[in-house]
């Protein structure tokens, strides 16, 4: 059957439309807005480290919200990806003596590569069924990342370095790297808003909203959320690559089953199935995080306190029911 151009009408029912010209200057203006305040922050006084472990955390949660928000596929592995990426760049910089770029570049293979394969496993099976094969396959991971002798188990890879960048920017100076990241969760985060709003982008929503109607049309449903699974897992792989350059250590914490939980709390927060949710949702954790570590095992108490209020009250999460406010697609 040939496919059709024009993905199922209950996509567009669902915000799965190409944005209209209105959409498109609401999300230019967001975009402005997160842009101005990321490169000011710092110049006002927060802590340059701060701000760019929330824009780690904020790639992994749109990588995330591009498998669950637009594809409709709920993953309890995804740890596995930015856990294994920041083992990989963390091995490749330390030992075998790699430039970051080359490091990162690397460890978002090796998670693409990982992607793919435990893609071909999981997309078998639909519901609970997938996030439960996706949380076997993370905990196979850490299990290795427990034993393997290169990952030295509890004590992780530490004193990573930062190198220079292409052999001439030294990533020590806080500036330097900070502009690295930044770089880095832009480049990211316009990859994703691209490939939302491309035919590819369409499609997957289309089969997230009606996946018989879809594959009705012609469009092979397996191959695409196959795809969007290996996008996903890449995006999360260069967020934790990054994170074990930027904090110069790879442990086991990221790569254990509770981030798995954490990036779900962080996009189903900010705002399922909408742009700049998860990036909200990661700022908000790691804020709470950050600045509730005096309560110690408290913050995980109120950060389900809030997730809970955030269900009853907030049912699109924090973007989502702003951008049902102001009618306009965020």
């Amino acid at each position: 059957m040939t496919a059709v151009a024009t993905p199922p009408t209950e996509a567009a029912a669902s915000g799965g439309a190409a944005p209209t010209g209105a959409s498109t200057r609401a999300h230019a203006l967001v975009f402005a807005i997160m842009v101005v305040v990321l490169v000011g922050a710092p110049l006002l006084g927060v802590y340059p480290v701060f701000m760019m472990k929330v824009m780690c955390f904020a790639l992994f949660a749109c990588a995330f919200n591009l498998l669950l928000g637009f594809g409709g596929l709920l993953s309890f592995g995804h740890a596995m990806f930015l856990g294994g990426a920041g083992y990989a760049a963390a091995h490749a910089a330390k030992v075998w003596g790699w430039t970051p770029e080359l490091a990162i570049a690397f460890a978002t293979l090796c998670t693409a590569a990982l992607g793919w394969v435990a893609g071909l496993l999981a997309i078998r099976r639909q519901g609970i069924y997938f996030a439960m094969i996706t949380l076997a396959l993370a905990q196979m991971v850490y299990f290795f990342a427990v034993q393997a002798p290169f990952t030295h188990g509890e004590d992780g890879i530490q004193a990573v370095p930062r190198g220079h960048l292409f052999g001439l920017i030294d990533l020590s100076q806080p500036f330097a790297m900070y502009c690295f990241v930044l770089a880095i969760f832009l480049g990211g985060f316009a990859l994703i808003y691209r490939i939302v709003h491309s035919p590819f982008g369409q499609v997957l929503q289309a089969i997230r909203e009606n996946e018989p109607r879809t594959i009705s049309l012609g469009y092979d449903a397996d191959k695409f959320k196959h795809r969007a699974f290996v996008l996903s897992a890449a995006l999360a792989g260069l967020a934790g690559a990054t994170k074990a350059i930027l904090f110069q250590l790879a442990s086991l914490t990221d790569v254990h089953w509770g981030m798995s939980g954490e990036v779900v709390l962080m996009t189903l927060l900010g705002g399922m199935g909408t742009i700049f949710g998860p990036v909200v949702g990661a700022a908000v954790i790691v804020t709470m995080q950050n600045y509730l570590a005096e309560l110690g095992s408290w913050v995980t108490v109120v950060q389900g306190a809030i997730f809970v209020v955030c269900v009853l009250v907030f049912r699109r999460g924090i973007v989502g029911e702003l951008g049902a406010l102001l009618k306009k697609s965020l």
